[in-house]
């Protein structure tokens, strides 16, 4: 059984039962607290239902926002800090990359650090250069650090019951533009685990591995795709540390073919490392090269023209399936 939900929806639901189901749960970060609800509504109602010193305001300051989750978190806590743009993750990367990914290995075990940290990333709402960036490979490169990013209501909904719950730091990105995304959610209480990917749609010709909205850009693509014949299969990692590289290159050795997906500029993103992963370990079951569709090298233009003229879209990733078949 199931039920309709937006990603936003899903998100506030699995906030709102850990909330209830754990008493060491709380959340913190900037007008997240009612009437407001947060800038992005993810937690709207949640005070209101579980109160202010659970669901918590703060000042305008990231560093200050992760340096008291982090704190909580070694005396036992489990906070979830919300911070409102992935592009601020600048400002608070010491406690994130060097204080709350570090405590567990430099202490031989002995303390966990079971803090998450929600942001949201990407483009496609003309918020411009600094409010429309993606991160994620930043933070793939840091040991000891948990990367999340869901595309669909069920896996954000799963995914973050499994990060809360998990004793190690968590950096939950959610994709601005999923947000409003409608499908199903189960009815009952289900946690996704975490470091396995989804086949989101089976093909035999191609594989595309897509994370966050572009696993919707990806999806039409390949209907798009099926129209001349092409059977593309779509797989989203939903986490990318760690990485569920069993399953994608199962899919790739089976389809001869891989194509890469994300909004982050194509230089040094998440898509080089999935191709030299590829390369390194499938490629005697390569018909062609390793093809990736990315954001372009440039900061994030403010006008929607030109926003989407740099974020990938289904044609472009169409297009590149057909060169690489070609």
């Amino acid at each position: 059984m199931t039920v309709e939900m937006t990603v936003r929806e899903a998100l506030n639901r699995a906030l709102d039962e850990e909330l209830a189901r754990d008493p060491s749960v709380f959340l913190l970060g900037e007008d997240i607290a009612d009437p407001f609800g947060g800038s992005w509504k993810v937690t709207k109602g949640l005070s209101d239902k579980h109160g202010i010193a659970r669901v918590r305001n703060t000042p305008i300051s990231e560093s200050a926002i992760v340096g008291a989750a982090v704190g909580a978190a070694l005396a036992g806590m489990r906070p979830v800090a919300e911070i409102m743009y992935i592009d601020f993750l600048a400002l608070c990367a010491d406690g994130i990359v060097n204080q709350a990914a570090k405590f567990r290995y430099m202490s031989g075990g002995q303390v966990s650090v079971p803090v998450v940290f929600r942001t949201q990333g990407g483009s496609g709402r003309s918020t411009a250069a600094q409010h429309g960036q993606s991160f994620e490979s930043w933070f793939t490169h840091v040991p000891g650090l948990i990367v999340v990013m869901p595309s669909t209501p069920s896996d954000a909904y799963g995914l973050l019951k499994s990060a809360i719950r998990d004793d190690n730091p968590v950096l939950f990105i959610e994709s601005k533009m999923c947000y409003a995304q409608k499908g199903p959610v189960p009815r009952a209480e289900t946690a996704v685990p975490l470091g396995l990917a989804d086949i989101k749609r089976r093909g035999r010709d191609v594989t595309i591995v897509a994370i966050g909205a572009m696993v919707a850009e990806a999806l039409a693509a390949a209907t798009e795709l099926a129209d001349d014949g092409i059977e593309a299969e779509v797989i989203d990692p939903r986490t990318l540390v760690p990485l569920d590289k069993v399953r994608i290159l199962e899919s790739v050795s089976r389809t001869s073919r891989a194509v890469i997906v994300h909004e982050a500029t194509k230089r040094s993103g998440w898509g080089a490392e999935m191709a030299a992963l590829i390369a390194e370990e499938a490629f005697h079951d390569l018909d062609g090269p390793v093809v990736r569709v990315a954001g372009a090298n440039t900061p994030i233009p403010a006008s929607p023209m030109l926003e989407a003229l740099h974020r990938p879209n289904a044609a472009r990733i169409a297009a590149a399936v057909r060169r690489l078949l070609a």
